[in-house]
């Protein structure tokens, strides 16, 4: 894809992500792969409201090779999550109200509720505390990049990756509110939650048996 396009797609699934409330703010940040370099936000820009100026192009140093902005704070974040998954195309770090609840709170989304989210996700981990922008915030949350494809950030928010970026995007959208469903649950005084055979099943049903 050209740059151009990959910056489009971007821009357009980052409003989506803004008018459904995902990305208040200036906060949180996305990317593409783009050949062997990727493109990113720029530092202060906001997810929901980028335009064609809001990028620039990284090379796996975290240098820009192309534009003439600061790029995101956390471009080391992306880089390690497309280092270690080569089927990752997208990336989206966003700080959703309900998904941030539980990061904020310590805990992870690892209760077998709905079996949507089970075959989506198994589970959702949460990462231990690091400082924003900082490498112990990379080494932590990327400690589950091999085995997970949206990690919860203690204290912090939620980032999810994608062959395209609408996966990445439905992903967000599924695990907004797959939060938002156990905080409910919890009010009202507990899910029944699925058994081990239950969830054996759908595992099956995922891997086509």
């Amino acid at each position: 894809m050209s740059l151009k396009s990959i910056k489009e797609e971007l821009i357009e699934y980052g409003r989506l992500a803004g008018n459904k409330n995902f990305t208040p703010g200036v906060s949180g940040n996305m990317s593409a792969r783009f050949g062997d370099k990727i493109v990113i936000t720029t530092s202060g820009s906001a997810n929901g409201y980028l335009t064609k100026d809001d990028f620039v192009v990284i090379d796996y140093e975290g240098n820009v090779v192309r534009g003439n902005k600061k790029p995101s704070s956390e471009k080391m974040l992306h880089v390690k999550f497309y280092s270690m998954r080569p089927d990752v195309n997208y990336i989206i770090h966003v700080h959703s109200p309900y998904l941030s609840s539980f990061a904020s709170s310590g805990k992870a989304l690892d209760e077998p509720i709905m079996a949507e989210n089970v075959f989506y996700f198994g589970h959702i981990p949460l990462a231990e505390y690091g400082l924003p922008s900082s490498m112990d915030l990379v080494e932590k949350t990327s400690k589950y990049f091999n085995d997970f494809d949206a990690v919860l950030m203690a204290n912090h928010g939620f980032i999810v990756g994608d062959k395209t970026i609408r996966g990445a995007y439905l992903k967000l959208e599924l695990a907004e509110s797959y939060a938002q469903v156990v905080f409910n649950t919890r009010v009202l005084g507990g899910a029944v939650l699925l058994n081990d055979k239950q969830v054996e099943d759908i595992n099956m049903l995922k891997r086509g048996k």
